[in-house]
């Protein structure tokens, strides 16, 4: 879903010009256990997992990458403003790998340590990042008030976020995933966010369309974590911080185009992938 600018923030984007790049205390080198690297017929994708939003969920997706399930999975139900979905054994939508399903993760608890960075406090609530993924969650205010001192957070499905697919049993999560074409707030605290796109969301919103999608569908040729990659072939991977100057400034200007309908789902995480 993409929604379009009022007038009054379309003036107000040709007022906030673009920053200069950010300086090199800005990046930060995400964990290798953390980064799958998934070579499709479109071109490579570049995914960091989030295991402090969804641990339980992260850990299965490592092991099954890392066990070969992913590799020659095709992208079969794929919806043009909505997702691409692929990690089925069958193909199809039907299948699973061996293992138990999981239990949901759809929220996780905030507390004063976390690595959220909060860009914007709407009534009742804190918009910000973990990491790449952007988040929301309860007003921290209401921590004083909660046994474990921490309130309740989700990530947002904003374009690149990777969600864990399932089926009415909300712990029924198993090895199919979903990564966001666009926005689609819907979902948010009914599926479990798990990661989110560095590099090659264009290379997601070629793959074919269709439900499911005709033959030939478009393939995960090689899903490899990048820790397992040969230090000769392993492509260097960094990200701008989102606790950082550059970035919180970055955010400020996106907040002036967008005014009252800002989302962390309008601002770009910049990456480099070499």
């Amino acid at each position: 879903m993409i929604r379009p600018l009022t007038i009054a923030a379309a003036v107000a984007a040709i007022a906030a010009p673009a920053l200069a790049a950010p300086g090199a205390a800005d990046w930060r080198i995400p964990d290798p256990e953390n980064v799958l690297v998934i070579d499709t017929n479109k071109g490579r994708v570049v995914v960091e997992l989030m295991p402090e939003v969804a641990p339980g969920h992260v850990t299965r997706v490592r092991e099954l990458a890392r066990a070969g399930l992913y590799d020659g999975r095709t992208f079969f139900r794929v919806i043009d403003q909505f997702m691409a979905q692929t990690g089925d054994p069958k193909d199809d939508g039907t299948g699973g790998s061996e293992k138990e399903d999981l239990t949901g993760e759809f929220t996780w608890r905030r507390g004063a340590n976390s690595m959220f960075s909060t860009v914007a406090k709407p009534s009742g609530a804190e918009l910000g990042f973990v990491g790449a993924m952007p988040a929301m969650s309860q007003t921290t205010l209401l921590a004083a008030m909660t046994a474990d001192r921490k309130v309740s957070a989700w990530g947002m499905f904003c374009p690149g976020v990777l969600g864990m697919a399932r089926g009415d049993n909300p712990d029924s999560a198993n090895s199919q995933f979903f990564i966001m074409r666009q926005a689609y707030p819907s979902l948010d605290k009914r599926y479990t966010a798990f990661g989110r796109t560095l590099s090659g969301l264009e290379a997601v919103r070629s793959i074919k369309t269709g439900e499911p999608v005709p033959a030939p569908q478009d393939v995960m040729q090689k899903v490899r974590v990048l820790a397992d990659i040969p230090a000769g072939q392993r492509p260097s991977v960094r990200v701008v911080d989102t606790k950082s100057a550059w970035f919180l400034a970055e955010v400020e200007r996106v907040k002036a185009t967008r005014g009252a309908d800002f989302s962390p789902c309008d601002v770009d995480i910049l990456a480099e992938v070499k």
